[in-house]
């Protein structure tokens, strides 16, 4: 994968690369649900872009996390190299 400075992934199809989400369809169930922000603002279409350093609250199930996105994946990777792309921030502070 090249560093380019505008590199960008849907939100949809990195859900699913990240481990977040099972299949693309339901990446966009979560967003039509409202229940992911990216930079503290609602993701309103799965279409729209991601890049290195946006932060990502999602509500799943009980749980919220928030997450940092580090680099970004060609594909959908084993669980312990998806953790690899992200960082978990602490939500007390």
């Amino acid at each position: 994968m090249s560093e380019t400075a505008q590199e960008t992934i849907r939100i949809d199809r990195l859900l699913v690369y990240l481990r977040f989400a099972r299949t693309r369809s339901i990446a966009c169930s979560m967003i039509e649900k409202r229940t992911l922000r990216r930079n503290r603002k609602h993701v309103l279409r799965p279409s729209e872009n991601i890049s290195i350093g946006d932060v990502l609250t999602l509500v799943i199930g009980n749980d919220v996390r928030v997450v940092e996105v580090l680099s970004l994946p060609e594909r959908r990777a084993s669980p312990a190299l998806a953790k690899s792309y992200y960082r978990e921030l602490d939500r007390s502070g």
